[in-house]
């Protein structure tokens, strides 16, 4: 009866560990349809953004809710029932790879670090880069933007992102600059821990909005947490990103067809 019932638990473990691979597989699959799309779009001519709804199978791109757009500070709602973005971003994550896809630079972790929004945990896949930045405040446009892509367990992407003007050089982004240059279509083991509270503006009072990824296929299930505050980086880690990227890689502004934006500002 002890050899059944052992047997039992054994049997019952090997299930749920099957069902909790199963379940990170739709996750991880989710995240490659939304986020890792087909490499057949560009940012110019007959492959550009005007185009993309008609390249992308299933593609969101002529949607309402798109992204990126421009915040206009005399436009935005002060909230005071937002809250200080809490970041769980430890300094033993690692970054497992590092990718040029023809479009950016982007740096993939491995499971650790973590956004918690109204207590729903977003798990961090994935920053890349867009030089110059997507978004602008009051009409300006900064020199370069970084994404930092989270999604929970429902496939609800959340993603900050950090503007970059030319000024002192930053620590980590010569870390990261380290592992480069990545030719395109290249990808590069780093496997190294990497601490992303370094890369945030010290200032944490951002924007947010509902909104789109700002590429295709431009899934329109994304909050949008736009730091207001820059960070800087030396003109040289510009222009290597720069050198490695496509010119202006960047979506133009998007309508906000009655949107509200709101702002959170430290009380």
């Amino acid at each position: 009866m002890k050899n059944k019932f052992s047997v039992l638990i054994l049997i019952t473990l090997a299930v749920c560990s099957c069902k909790d691979r199963k379940e990170s597989k739709v996750v991880d699959s989710s995240v490659n349809g939304l986020i890792h799309q087909n490499e057949d779009w560009t940012y110019e001519g007959e492959t550009g953004p005007e185009h993309w709804v008609e390249i992308e199978n299933e593609s969101e791109c002529d949607g309402n809710r798109q992204s990126p757009i421009n915040i206009i500070d005399v436009n935005v709602i002060t909230d005071a029932s937002l809250v200080s973005i809490k970041t769980n971003y430890s300094a033993s994550v690692k970054i497992h790879e590092i990718t040029n896809n023809g479009h950016t630079i982007r740096y993939n972790f491995e499971k650790g670090d973590f956004i918690l929004l109204d207590g729903v945990k977003y798990k961090l896949k994935q920053i890349h880069f867009h030089e110059p930045s997507e978004h602008t405040i009051n009409g300006i446009r900064y020199p370069l933007e970084m994404h930092l892509v989270h999604i929970n367990k429902n496939n609800e992407i959340a993603v900050l992102a950090v503007m970059a003007k030319e000024g002192e050089s930053s620590e980590p982004f010569a870390f990261l600059e380290k592992y480069l240059p990545v030719s395109k279509g290249e990808t590069k083991l780093i496997d190294a821990n990497f601490d992303l509270n370094k890369s945030l503006p010290t200032k944490k009072e951002y924007y947010t909005y509902r909104g789109s990824l700002t590429t295709p296929p431009c899934t329109q299930n994304v909050t949008w947490f736009v730091y207001k505050t820059p960070i800087t980086i030396s003109v040289d880690q510009v222009k290597q990103l720069q050198n490695l990227m496509p010119l202006n890689n960047y979506r133009n502004e998007q309508p906000l067809n009655g949107r509200a934006i709101r702002q959170y500002i430290n009380p």
